[in-house]
Order: C-alpha cells, then structure tokens, then sequence
C-alpha cells in the first residue's frame, strides 16, 4: 500500500498531512504501507523538511523533481511506487483539503473496485468553506467533462483516489499528457475505457487554511480545451488496422500538434506543457 502526496510549497502543511496519514495507513494497513512525497524543487523549503521528515519517520520516502507540473509528478510517484511493488497506490492532496481520515473507506472500497474516487458530488459528499463561484466552477467543469466524455463519474476531477496496480499498468502512463487537473480525468477515463470497475465513495473536502491554492483561470480555460481532446485515442485505434506504421505515426504527429495549438490558442504562448 503507497499513498502519494505531491506537492509545490506546501511548507506549512505537508508535515501534519503525512502524520495524519501514516496514522490511519498504521490502522489499515499496519506494517506494510509507504509515503512518497513527490516535490517538485519547490522553494519554499518543502523539499528540506520532507527530507527531514523522512529521517525520523521510516515509512516516509521523497522522490524530488526538477520540473514543476502535477501530471508528470502524478507519473513519477506511479512509477516509483510500481517499481517498489506498490499493488495498491492511494493519492491525496498536501494542503489538508483532502482529511487522513477517509483513506480506510478508499482502501477497502478498492477490495471490490479497481479504481475509488472520493467524490464531492455524490450523496454524503460535501464541500466545505469554499466561495460560491468556486464551487460553481468545479460543479460546471465536472458536469461539462462528463458531458463531453459520456461517462457517469460525478466527480471526475477528484485528486483523493486509490488505485490497484493493474489499472496503473494498463493505462500507458508515461503516454498521459495532460497537466493540471485534466490528468485526473484522463487517468479515470482511460480506466473505464479499459473496462476497470471505478467507484466513488463520499469524502467531505475542506478548503486549505494555510498556503496558496495553485488552481487558476488558466488551468480551467485548459480544462475546456483539453477535454475533448482525450477522445482522440479512441480515433487513433480505429484507425490502426487501416493505417501502415508510418501513416498512422504522421496522423498522431498532426493531433498532437493540433491539440498543443489550443493549449496555445488558450493559454498563451509561453503556456507551460
């Protein structure tokens, strides 16, 4: 069992975040869970104190990177965690929005479930502190990415999920583009194209007390923009059989290109991918 914390200056919460973590991992899965934080060179010292934090506690390991996006942290956590023989990966954000204490409801959810979301949205589920045109943002985004997608998640943006090792496996991951928090629906909506049972059990998500939240307009402009383009592997397939190697090679070289065109058209053009 691996929970996955990644986090970008996070100084001010990411200690009491593994604690409590570590203490209902102890509970559920006694001897036989690990904590990777994955920081990404974050300059507020939040790397520093994860590594002294690791020191003292045994299950705790760090994992830093250069780079900053959470999509190729999410990746980079996955892949530590599976070649660590991690059969089930939890994920859960720094900043104490999502509470330690569901982490015993993901992890036996994921008994009959290959991939359990806490949901905001559905019965039990709730939000918290959060101003009402942030919530409308959320509910909107969810509402439009399940529209675009044809899928009945309600809650497709969580980053609080459990994982079972084959979903990880099948998914391709180091074929994941997306940044943000489009990575969350593309890993769920692979999963289900894939055929994998996804469940969502109700969480109650807090809005942060301390630290600066990263969303912005620019993550949810992207949001509208990349959405529909995770369809575009489903095309891809279908023409596979009809296609050479290299015709099929020079089609997925012209959606690319057009898909990093609108993050360009939306986002500017220093748009960080």
């Amino acid at each position: 069992m691996w929970l996955i914390v990644p986090t970008f200056n996070e100084v001010d919460n990411v200690e009491r975040t593994v604690r409590g973590a570590l203490s209902q991992l102890e509970r559920v899965a006694p001897g036989d869970h690990r904590v990777l934080i994955v920081d990404d060179a974050s300059p507020d010292g939040t790397g520093e104190l994860a590594d002294r934090l690791a020191g003292e506690l045994g299950a705790l390991e760090v994992l830093h990177r250069a780079g900053k996006g959470l999509g190729r942290a999410y990746v980079a956590g996955f892949q530590h965690a599976l070649a660590g023989g991690a059969e089930l990966v939890t994920v859960m954000d720094a900043d104490f929005s999502h509470d330690p204490a569901h982490l015993p409801a993901l992890i036996t959810a994921a008994t009959d479930s290959h991939l359990v979301l806490g949901s905001r949205y559905i019965s039990g589920g709730e939000i918290t502190d959060w101003p009402r045109t942030r919530r409308l943002l959320s509910r909107c985004g969810s509402l439009y990415a399940r529209s675009i997608l044809g899928v009945n998640v309600r809650d497709l943006t969580s980053g609080y999920r459990c994982i079972r090792r084959e979903v990880l496996e099948a998914v391709e991951l180091p074929t994941l583009r997306s940044q943000g928090y489009v990575f969350n629906i593309e890993l769920t909506y692979r999963a289900l194209l894939a055929g994998f049972r996804v469940t969502e059990i109700p969480i109650t998500f807090h809005d942060r007390t301390l630290g600066t939240s990263k969303i912005s307009l620019p993550i949810a402009i992207e949001a509208l923009w990349l959405v529909p383009s995770l369809r575009l592997p489903q095309r891809r397939a279908r023409r596979a059989a009809e296609l050479t190697p290299t015709q099929e090679s020079a089609a997925a070289d012209i959606e690319d290109a057009a898909i990093d065109a609108a993050r360009t058209t939306a986002l500017g053009p220093n748009a960080r991918t």
